[in-house]
């Protein structure tokens, strides 16, 4: 009987989800790079730490890390030689929260938001998430500052605050919000690359809005939020379709919880 495999942890999900050599005439197979590979690769790689410190982090064994080390360096290389697109995507892993101790040796920043935000987010709460700048929803997700956080009990907002982001970006603000327990996100444009890490978290995403945070929430909590269901992002152009509301769709403020 085969051993369970151990669910790994991961700190950032990519932004990008498929990389595509220069000529790709030929119309090569992609290779699928799974996203607790490409955060091997992130940590030992990028950030430079020991087989030991990244096997703490992902909460896995030395082994685990070499074995998926050596898989994940065998296919970026044939990637890169035989020119085939690269695709990531799938695996066995969880999205930080924060609640580990040893989350990135007492450096994450998820760890005091989870803290803070386990504590005051009681049963009852549905707590929805926008991307703020100057009281209006901002644009480009990946690059948030703030985040708006608002707490809902019987369809009313009982609490609202800003939260700052502490400088992440992109593939870490999942991982951000999971800690902060948001149920909802309202956005503006938002990659594929995000827009999976949100759905592994459990968050549901309403993308391509626009205008006052506020109003947008209000208009989310009686079901005539606007939103595009087929939102999409790049770094300088979004791409937005035309209006969806929330009760065509099912998702007001009952069915998010």
């Amino acid at each position: 009987m085969p051993r369970p495999v151990k669910c790994r942890k991961v700190c950032h999900f990519p932004n990008v989800l498929e990389f595509l050599p220069a000529d790709n005439t030929e119309k090569k197979a992609p290779i699928v790079l799974t996203v607790d590979e490409y955060e091997t690769i992130r940590l030992l790689d990028k950030k430079g730490y020991s087989q030991e410190q990244c096997a703490v982090s992902m909460q896995i064994a030395r082994t685990t890390v070499q074995r998926i080390y050596e898989i994940a360096r065998k296919k970026i290389a044939d990637a890169l030689i035989d020119g085939h697109p690269l695709r990531i995507e799938g695996g066995d892993f969880r999205i930080c929260d924060g609640q580990s101790n040893n989350c990135s040796f007492g450096e994450c920043y998820k760890q005091e938001i989870y803290q803070k935000y386990a504590v005051e987010k009681g049963e009852g709460i549905m707590r929805i998430a926008v991307t703020y700048e100057n009281g209006q929803i901002f644009q480009h997700f990946g690059h948030t500052e703030t985040f708006k956080i608002y707490d809902v009990e019987e369809g009313k907002v009982v609490h609202s605050e800003v939260v700052d982001t502490n400088g992440s970006g992109h593939g870490a603000l999942a991982g951000f919000l999971n800690a902060l327990h948001a149920d909802v996100l309202i956005c503006g444009g938002i990659g594929g690359g995000a827009q999976t890490a949100l759905a592994a978290a459990g968050i549901k995403l309403f993308g391509g809005v626009s205008g006052d945070a506020d109003k947008a929430v209000e208009a989310f909590l009686n079901e005539t939020l606007e939103y595009n269901p087929d939102v999409k992002c790049s770094h300088h152009e979004h791409s937005h379709g035309e209006g969806h509301t929330c009760g065509e769709h099912g998702c007001g403020s009952h069915s998010c919880h």
